[in-house]
């Protein structure tokens, strides 16, 4: 969700050109932006069943999928350059994933 959430945010300022101090009432009435920001609730709302059932040594490295969907996301939506750093930096974020989760 909250991956889901960036990408809306991402294409609510793309249609704005961005955000600054002369606009940036602009993104409080994009619907991207507002439908990442009611993402954002509901997955801080998950995120409170979450901490209440796992650890948090657990619960939160496995937030970092979130990284590696939005590199999937640059690359696959808005068509940015994926380098091979990048590439290994994703394929070792989701190793820590694995290891910590079967630990």
């Amino acid at each position: 969700m909250l991956a889901t959430g960036q990408i809306f945010f991402k294409l609510g300022l793309g249609k704005i050109g961005g955000v600054n101090l002369n606009n940036a009432w602009k993104a409080m009435f994009n619907i991207h932006i507002i439908a990442g920001l009611i993402l954002y609730v509901f997955a801080t709302l998950i995120w409170f069943v979450v901490l209440s059932r796992i650890p948090l040594s657990v619960a939160y490295p496995i937030q970092s999928i979130a990284y590696v969907l939005g590199l999937l996301a640059a690359l696959l939506i808005f068509n940015e350059p994926v380098s091979a750093m990048k590439w290994l930096g994703m394929m070792i974020i989701m190793l820590g994933v694995v290891i910590i989760a079967v630990d």
